[in-house]
């Protein structure tokens, strides 16, 4: 997915699992360095009265009208690496997050983020 056409159109839209389950809405949007395609999603998701984002692969993902599918599962997504809202993925958690969806992952020199957000919703605590 490119990040220049897609930004503003994924933000607030819903996150569906590859089974259509909801999981939340696009809160923001991040990019690998290396390509200017959109890599993850970083998802709202309320669960026992609490917000969270949680980040998920966009690879393979299909756009519906108003929807984003994930060819992810809700088990997997919702288990993966989280933030408060209005925080960003800590450098140090990159490779946790790659791993996690096992997707390759390659550090950049000097503890730079090899995540780039391009897109952010507004937050709400």
């Amino acid at each position: 997915m490119d990040a220049a056409d897609l930004t503003c159109e994924l933000i607030g839209r819903d996150v569906l699992d590859a089974a259509g389950q909801r999981l939340g809405r696009v809160d923001s949007l991040y990019r690998d360095f290396d390509t200017p395609d959109l890599a993850f999603a970083a998802v709202a998701m309320i669960r026992r009265g609490w917000r969270r984002l949680v980040f998920v692969p966009l690879a393979g993902a299909t756009l519906g009208e108003a929807s984003v599918m994930l060819r992810c599962g809700a088990l997997l997504a919702r288990r993966a690496p989280q933030v408060r809202p209005g925080c960003g993925l800590p450098v140090e958690r990159e490779a946790d997050l790659y791993r996690h969806y096992d997707i390759a992952y390659r550090p950049r020199e000097r503890g730079a983020a090899r995540l780039l957000t391009v897109g952010q919703g507004k937050h709400r605590r």
